[in-house]
């Protein structure tokens, strides 16, 4: 597991948009389906990476959390199922329902959306504001397996506290850890 930091897209970044499939309901759901006027988190995870499995439950408790704010959630997995079938649509279907994923989990079978947003890690999170700028990039929060800091999603949460008052989300931020993503191979 090779230890990858976030990329950090630049702050006031544009959402590029896409159209993946979902792999609970088999909807096909565009950024625009799903963003909202307040905020949009996009968390890049994965069904076998050591860091999504040590957040997963914060994952659950934050989206019910923030939903109940007006904030949307989207989670998509990139990884090369071949070289990863853990990440198989099949297996994060079955994860998602074991999980009660408030969210979608979205399968990006070509990674072109992965590539256009410059995720790097599993998980890797991205915050936009209402007109779907970039507002926070980086950490859930300081917690790291075999770190003993407890998960709060406290990174995150005080980006979305900010956009929720109106006000600018402060500029310091941390690069999300986790694994890199599973790139396919050329050729």
């Amino acid at each position: 597991m090779a230890r990858t930091e976030s990329t950090m897209l630049p702050l006031g970044s544009q959402a590029p948009n896409f159209s993946l499939p979902d792999v609970v309901s088999g909807q096909t759901c565009s950024l625009n389906d799903l963003r909202s006027e307040h905020a949009t988190v996009l968390m890049f995870i994965c069904n076998h990476c050591p860091f999504v499995k040590h957040v997963q439950d914060q994952l659950v408790q934050l989206a019910k959390d923030y939903q109940a704010k007006g904030i949307s959630f989207v989670a998509i997995s990139s990884n090369d199922v071949e070289a990863y079938p853990e990440d198989s649509p099949e297996k994060m279907k079955e994860l998602a329902e074991e999980m009660n994923y408030p969210f979608p989990y979205l399968y990006d079978e070509t990674q072109e959306v992965a590539k256009a947003y410059h995720a790097a890690c599993t998980p890797d999170f991205f915050v936009f504001d209402g007109g779907l700028r970039l507002a926070y990039r980086g950490q859930l929060d300081d917690s790291r397996p075999g770190n003993d800091i407890p998960v709060t999603g406290e990174s995150i949460r005080k980006a979305l506290d900010h956009l929720l008052k109106g006000e600018p989300v402060p500029e310091e931020q941390k690069p999300s850890l986790g694994c890199n993503i599973k790139w396919k191979s050329e050729g």
